[in-house]
């Protein structure tokens, strides 16, 4: 099924809860007090998805990166995810999830989580261009590291949740120089990926 966003209008409960946020955060300033838009619509988008608002301090995401994700999603860029639950959240487009194809005991074999396999069969899928949502597994996101030279994407959302190898597989994303979005602490998971991603997905459909 094609899912195509257009002329999105929040619903009061939203505009509402996006009312209390941005009292709570502060934010109602930040355009002028130097947040750039886009980190502004992610980090709101994440605290209105997870009702945390620490994520407010521990994401880390970069103006330019945002820009590029921005740019290649309204130019049509695959978005590929790591687990059917953060295909859940994605709300306004189709994407890739190959997780269903990897036969476990093949994972093993190659020392491998299902979740890793999965994304060599995704990048071979896909090819370079593609915006990344990682949300359950640091796995998948260190697979994505190990493969990204042979078809560099042009955003990694890398928000895996666990207290095994996620802080680490998010500091080896942000020292690896892709674009991305991270964040310093064990917190993460389908939810929060998936609200970054639609936080750019709708920033692309605002008249320019």
């Amino acid at each position: 099924m094609n899912r195509t966003a257009q002329n999105r209008l929040a619903h009061p409960i939203e505009q509402r809860s996006y009312a209390i946020l941005r009292a709570r955060l502060g934010t109602t300033g930040l355009d002028t007090m130097g947040l750039p838009p886009l980190a502004r619509a992610v980090i709101e988008r994440v605290v209105h998805a997870s009702a945390d608002i620490a994520y407010a301090t521990d994401l880390v995401c970069e103006e330019t990166a945002l820009r590029g994700g921005v740019d290649a999603l309204a130019g049509g860029a695959p978005i590929v995810v790591d687990v059917g639950m953060t295909a859940a959240g994605v709300t306004t487009r189709d994407v890739v999830c190959r997780l269903g194809d990897v036969e476990p005991a093949a994972a093993a074999r190659d020392g491998l989580t299902r979740s890793a396999a999965a994304v060599g069969l995704a990048l071979a899928e896909v090819g370079p261009g593609a915006v990344w949502v990682i949300g359950c597994a640091p796995t998948a996101l260190e697979r994505l590291l190990t493969l990204a030279g042979l078809a560099l994407p042009a955003l990694v959302i890398g928000l895996p949740v666990g207290f095994v190898g996620a802080v680490e597989a998010k500091e080896a994303l942000r020292a690896s120089g892709l674009p991305a979005i991270s964040n310093r602490s064990e917190k993460g998971g389908a939810a929060v990926a998936a609200a970054a991603l639609n936080a750019l997905l709708y920033e692309g459909l605002r008249p320019c």
